[in-house]
C-alpha cells in the first residue's frame, strides 16, 4: 500500500463544498470516483481543508492510500482524465510516508479573499469574485484588519453552525491590498472556524464603504457575539490557496 499526496484546484461553484454530502456533488466525491474508474479501488481521500459551497481552491493538499503500479505521474494524468468534465484538476502527484496527513500534518492555511470594487457587471469574473460597487478604501480596510491579528475570541466571525470545539484561534496575518479595481484579502492562520474568513472580509467592507470604524470592528469581535457581525461575505470570492506543513 503507497500513501500518494495530491495538489488540486478546482472552481467551487458546481460542488456543495470539499466533503462528500447526501444533497449534492462534493469535490472530495469526484475525486475518489476518478480514482475508483482507473484503479478499481474504493479509496477515501482526505484533504487539507474542507472549503464550503462555493469556495475555489488553488492549491489544496489531499492524500489517500492505494496498491498500485502507477508511477505518480501517471496516477494523475489517469485522475485528470477521469475528472473530465468537472472544474476539477490535479496539479501534482507525490509518494509520502505512510504516517504522512494532509489535515492532521498542517501547520498553516492561507486563503485569498478577491474583490472586485466597480459598478459595471461581472463578465469573466463572475462566480469567481465578489462585486462591491460602492468604493472601498482598502487602505482603512487593511488598518481595521490587523485588530484580528493574534489569538482571540473569533465567535462573532463563527457560524452558527461550526463544529469546532473553541471559538479561539490565532490569526497570524491578514493584508488587504488593491490592485486598480480589484481588492485581495489575504489571511494565513494555522485553522480557521466555519466561514471565519468570509464574516472577517464581510465585515471589513463595511470599514471600506465607511460605515464602519476600526472601533466598531474592535467591538464586534470583542462582543463574542454572531449578532454583532457587520456582514458575511458570499463564498465566489473565497480561495484556499497553501497549506503548509513542517519542511
Amino acid at each position: 500500500m503507497t500513501r500518494f499526496a495530491l495538489t488540486l484546484e478546482y472552481d467551487g461553484r458546481p460542488f456543495m463544498g470539499w466533503q462528500r454530502q447526501d444533497h449534492g456533488p462534493s469535490v472530495q466525491q469526484v475525486v475518489e470516483q476518478s480514482i475508483l474508474s482507473i484503479t478499481q479501488q474504493d479509496v477515501r481521500v482526505h484533504a487539507a481543508g474542507r472549503t464550503d459551497a462555493g469556495v475555489h481552491a488553488l492549491g489544496m493538499r489531499a492524500h489517500f492510500d492505494l496498491e498500485t503500479r502507477l508511477t505518480p505521474f501517471r496516477l494523475m494524468e489517469g485522475i485528470n482524465a477521469g475528472l473530465r468534465p468537472h472544474p476539477v484538476a490535479v496539479l501534482a502527484c507525490d509518494i509520502v510516508a505512510d504516517d504522512w496527513h494532509a489535515r492532521f500534518n498542517c501547520i498553516g492555511r492561507r486563503y485569498v479573499y478577491k474583490i472586485t470594487n466597480r459598478r459595471a457587471p461581472l463578465t469573466l469574473d463572475k462566480g469567481h469574485s465578489w462585486q462591491v460597487a460602492p468604493p472601498l478604501d482598502a487602505g482603512s480596510m487593511h488598518e481595521a484588519a490587523q485588530i484580528l491579528v493574534g489569538q482571540h475570541d473569533f465567535t462573532t466571525f463563527r457560524s452558527v453552525h461550526c463544529q469546532a470545539q473553541s471559538p479561539v484561534k490565532t490569526l497570524n496575518s491578514i493584508s488587504v491590498t488593491r490592485f486598480d479595481e480589484e481588492i485581495e484579502v489575504e489571511v494565513a492562520a494555522r485553522s480557521f472556524l466555519h466561514h471565519q474568513v468570509r464574516s472577517m472580509v464581510g465585515s471589513l467592507k463595511m470599514v471600506g464603504t465607511g460605515k464602519w470604524t476600526g472601533d466598531d470592528l474592535r467591538e464586534a469581535l470583542e462582543a463574542r457575539d454572531r449578532r454583532a457581525l457587520g456582514f458575511n461575505a458570499p463564498p465566489d470570492g473565497l480561495y484556499f490557496v497553501e497549506a503548509v506543513y513542517p519542511d
